[in-house]
């Protein structure tokens, strides 16, 4: 049997940039990125050196670029500065100071801009009250809030004073809480009474106090009034935040620290056992950050950007605040859901704060395209210059309706590949320069050397899958898994001795173009052929009948794999005879090999609150088995529920 993924998937339409757009862009020649891609490749010590001189403040200055080699590579080794004075402090004496730095819209409609003065002023008072808490240089920090200001700010008090920040996001339980603050061995958590999220109150005080019972490193909570629900506060335990802010100096200098001094941690479930808490640390991380913000959103002082993530993912930490915010951008930040009070929800944001560069996940576009096109087509999207994609391979059909019906067919998409590990875009189109395919994340960033290769490190030829693998360093990239380097090493660099192995499999065409096909894990292999999940999704999804598709393996006696596909439709739950029709057209679209065993009819698919659908819950259901390992971050139970109720 070959150790190769079969790639299936198909695509040859094509799409240049518009040339009004190449014309302004950063990067905006295939000389200019060959040169700076080479460069980066021979050079890297020099290239990412003269950048870090270049757009970081130093209070010390580095004395080497890059020292080592992968997995113990090291950065701008014996230089000092400070990731919040880089994203704050060097706009304060520019014209930039009164520019809004945070343009935030609650769920319930509440909404508040500061300014980069403003942001300056409470990170200076909040990093004061950590002070006044114990905290100290070194010390971890846990934040579990919802999409306010406040975790922004707590982020950036974090790092003024060389705390490490510990981001665990609003929707895991208390138990997961527990666990990462025992791993991090936080001293304080930061969190809030509760966020909105549907217009239900989502409640996170209760979760930190059972938590708590179980996490003895945490001394001090610090609470943030949002929703003015009913909370207990332990005396000498519990502060409120304001009570605190209001007694607090809004002066704060900021801390020197080393290049390497850990920034944040941020945790990654494993599918068994512990979290995997990815350390990142202070220059490399945010060096990658901003100058991938600029290159891939071609990013401009007149830009109002939204990500839609949370912050307590990567691309929250990343993509809205480290990287824009080095920039000087101004960033949309929204706490509620895409779909309250109703489906237009996103589209009247856009329209309200004339957002020009929208990134967000093919999950939500294809809910999107679930939901219909009335509800884009009632707003006003003319402000928007440049869509991104993040999360997953984006699966051609999602992509072409991004294109035509949010894009108006005028808007470049940035289809970006990169992971928690990775700390920034890996690859991904140059808006001013690509011609992208639907579907490809295109090519790798200056800096950035990538290969698909077998299961022996070797390259394979054009078209083949095989896995993505990284062969030289890059600045933003993690250095351990906090408190066990040993892991580190064997999950990353265990598998191919040498390589960062990115858990993912890929091909790349004959135009040097990468293309995704999800993780490893969803590898079916079905009568000795290995085939990629996402593109037995992608040719579900290509059929008009069909919203979105998961696909998953399930034991089957002759072909050892059989092929699972649950499907949400458009509209109502149709006939049998449906199933029949999609089986063919999948059939049609790959081949008899990737027929389907069963195609089951879904309302709803089990995701977690950022919107990845859990393939592994999915498993357990095909395969007919009680649902194993951690289920803490499922954003709705009865899901799971309702399709073990209809399995056959």
């Amino acid at each position: 049997m070959s150790n190769n993924i079969e790639s299936t998937l198909h695509e040859t339409r094509k799409f240049a940039p518009p040339a009004e757009f190449t014309s302004l862009a950063h990067i905006s020649s295939e000389e200019q990125y060959q040169q700076m891609w080479n460069r980066a490749k021979d050079d890297p010590a020099g290239f990412w050196g003269d950048l870090a001189k270049e757009h970081l403040h130093w209070f010390k200055p580095f004395d080497q670029a890059m020292v080592g080699t992968m997995p113990n590579t090291k950065w701008f080794v014996g230089g000092e500065t400070n990731a919040c004075y880089n994203c704050v402090d060097k706009h304060l004496s520019t014209w930039r100071k009164n520019k809004a730095a945070i343009i935030w819209e609650g769920e319930p409609g509440d909404t508040r801009v500061l300014t980069y003065q403003d942001l300056h002023r409470e990170v200076c008072k909040f990093a004061n009250v950590l002070i006044q808490l114990g905290v100290k240089t070194g010390d971890r920090v846990t934040l579990y809030m919802p999409m306010i200001p406040e975790l922004t700010i707590a982020m950036l008090a974090c790092a003024r004073i060389g705390a490490t920040h510990s981001i665990i996001f609003g929707g895991f339980s208390a138990d997961a809480v527990a666990d990462r603050n025992n791993d991090a061995q936080a001293k304080v958590v930061v969190t809030a009474d509760g966020g909105w999220r549907r217009g239900k109150e989502v409640v996170l005080k209760k979760a930190v106090d059972a938590s708590l019972a179980k996490s003895p490193s945490v001394q001090k909570v610090v609470v943030v009034r949002r929703t003015g629900g009913e909370v207990q506060m332990t005396p000498d335990r519990d502060y409120w935040w304001h009570e605190l802010m209001d007694g607090a100096s809004a002066d704060c200098d900021a801390v020197p620290v080393d290049s390497e001094h850990p920034l944040f941690i941020l945790y990654t479930s494993g599918s068994t056992g512990k979290p995997k808490g990815v350390l990142h640390t202070t220059a490399g991380y945010n060096l990658g950050t901003m100058m991938t913000t600029k290159w891939v959103f071609d990013l401009k002082d007149e830009d109002t950007y939204w990500c839609t993530a949370d912050i307590g993912w990567i691309t929250g930490h990343s993509y809205i605040c480290y990287g824009p915010l080095a920039n000087g951008a101004s960033v949309v930040m929204f706490e509620g859901a895409p779909n309250w009070p109703d489906n237009g929800r996103f589209w009247e944001i856009i329209e309200k704060y004339k957002v020009s560069i929208f990134y967000t996940a093919p999950t939500a576009i294809r809910a999107f395209i679930k939901w219909g096109d009335e509800w884009p087509n009632k707003y006003d999207l003319s402000s928007l210059r440049l869509l991104g994609s993040v999360g997953e391979p984006i699966n051609p059909e999602a992509w072409m309706w991004y294109h035509k019906v949010i894009g108006a067919e005028r808007c470049p998409i940035v289809d970006t590949w990169w992971q928690t590990e990775t700390g920034a875009i890996m690859i991904s189109p140059l808006p001013g320069i690509t011609s992208t395919k639907p579907g490809s994340c295109t090519r790798p960033l200056p800096g950035v050397v990538t290969e698909i290769v077998n299961e022996k490190g070797e390259p394979v030829p054009a078209n083949n899958g095989g896995l993505l693998v990284i062969k030289q360093s890059w600045p933003s990239m993690l250095r351990t898994l906090y408190g066990d380097h040993k892991r580190y090493e064997e999950v990353y660099f265990g598998k191919l001795p040498g390589l960062y192995f990115a858990g993912d499999g890929a091909r790349k065409d004959e135009d040097g173009f990468y293309w995704v096909m999800g993780r490893i894990d969803d590898v079916l292999n079905v009568s000795g052929h290995r085939l990629s999940t996402m593109e037995v999704e992608s040719a579900l999804v290509s059929h008009p009948l069909v919203a979105e598709a998961a696909v998953v393996g399930f034991p089957h006696d002759i072909k050892g794999e059989g092929i699972c596909c649950f499907v949400i439709p458009k509209g109502e739950i149709p006939a049998d005879e449906a199933k029949k029709e999609l089986i063919a057209h999948v059939r049609k679209q790959i081949g008899a090999l990737a027929t389907p065993d069963q195609i089951r009819f879904t309302p709803a698919l089990p995701k977690t609150r950022s919107g990845k659908i859990m393939r592994r819950l999915l498993r357990d259901i095909a395969a007919g088995r009680e649902s194993a390992g951690d289920t803490s971050t499922l954003e709705d139970f009865s899901i799971l529920a309702k399709l073990r109720d209809d399995e056959e």
